[in-house]
């Protein structure tokens, strides 16, 4: 379970993630930002959040997930960040989206998905 104290950490993935959903119009569910204010935006984030690195060994680690939860689609991403999460020893991954994580959660016992809502 988090704790005060824990580090939170993005990574690559979150910011690409947040720069789609942010540059994308608002009538498109997205945020509506230039891609100058997204950059600000990313430039703030990296100062509040160290970045996780990606290493080589995560696309190993998400193909193994992704086959052996035979995953398709959207979730892939998803598969991706417990894969990033899990390469570098990371012990919780935070999301809003727990349900999204469930079937990783047995293929990455050592990752727990928390909601930032029970914290």
């Amino acid at each position: 379970m988090a704790t005060c104290g824990d580090v939170v950490h993005v990574c690559p993935q979150n910011l690409i993630e947040f720069w789609a959903v942010a540059t994308r119009p608002i009538a498109a569910n997205g945020l509506g930002m230039t891609t100058t204010q997204a950059d600000a935006e990313v430039t703030r984030i990296l100062t509040l959040f160290p970045l996780l690195p990606e290493p080589p060994s995560v696309f190993p680690a998400w193909r193994r997930l992704v086959t052996a939860a035979q995953v398709s689609g959207k979730p892939t991403h998803d598969a991706r960040l417990m894969a990033v999460a899990d390469v570098n020893g990371m012990a919780q991954l935070l999301t809003f989206n727990t349900g999204d994580f469930t079937r990783f959660v047995a293929l990455t016992p050592t990752v727990q998905v928390v909601d930032p809502n029970t914290i």
